[in-house]
């Protein structure tokens, strides 16, 4: 079943979409603040966020452009149009005002959900990259990703025939993934590298001298 994370400071309302969430049998994790939620995104990519505006530390506006390619339900007491239009226009995928209709949201998660329900694979000699589910499978095996190495992995398939330099890289998926530094990304690198050969026997990516990295045909 897909998992939800639910972002928002109000532990009464955290607690009743938990348990209401579960019992119509999703996967659910809660965060309380921004911050807390930044740290979860960095561990695990859910298939729908609940996300409240008004959060300690870092708020829910500044949150939102760092979330990446996760839709993201806000539901906030902010009512104003002008709140709502530049929050879609900044990549939330709804609005539900607070209070709020349990159906309706139940509604609304289904629709963004029903979105996902047929992940977009980028396939490469015998690999194939479900960036949605932070997967890719080998000759018929899988294998798990983390959300660092499947942006690393997706962006060098989205290129396969051309060299990609490390700072660019490093730019790039710096949206979905803001924790890979300069020194990390070759252990990044190396990681996805053994976990594809594991299962294939085969190295995927060959690192370019002064350059960068590249798919290997």
């Amino acid at each position: 079943m897909a998992e939800i994370l639910i972002i928002d400071d109000d532990i009464h309302i955290n607690r009743m979409l938990a348990e209401v969430l579960a019992a119509e049998g999703y996967d659910v994790r809660t965060a309380f603040s921004g911050t807390e939620a930044l740290n979860t995104l960095s561990e695990t990519k859910p298939d729908l966020i609940l996300l409240d505006l008004m959060l300690p530390g870092l708020s829910g506006e500044e949150l939102l452009p760092k979330i990446g390619d996760i839709p993201v339900i806000v539901v906030s007491a902010k009512a104003a149009v002008t709140d709502k239009v530049g929050l879609l226009l900044g990549g939330a995928a709804d609005y539900v005002t607070k209070p709020f209709d349990i159906p309706e949201l139940l509604a609304r998660i289904t629709v963004q959900l029903r979105k996902k329900q047929v992940p977009d694979g980028i396939s490469f000699s015998g690999l194939t990259l479900y960036a949605d589910k932070l997967t890719a499978s080998v000759n018929g095996s899988e294998v798990r990703l983390t959300r660092t190495e499947c942006a690393i992995l997706k962006l060098l398939m989205s290129n396969p025939d051309t060299p990609v330099g490390k700072t660019t890289i490093l730019d790039r998926i710096s949206l979905d993934t803001p924790d890979c530094t300069e020194r990390s990304l070759k252990q990044h690198i190396s990681n996805i590298r053994h976990k594809l050969q594991a299962v294939s026997g085969k190295d995927y990516i060959e690192a370019i001298y002064g350059i960068g990295f590249k798919m290997r045909s």
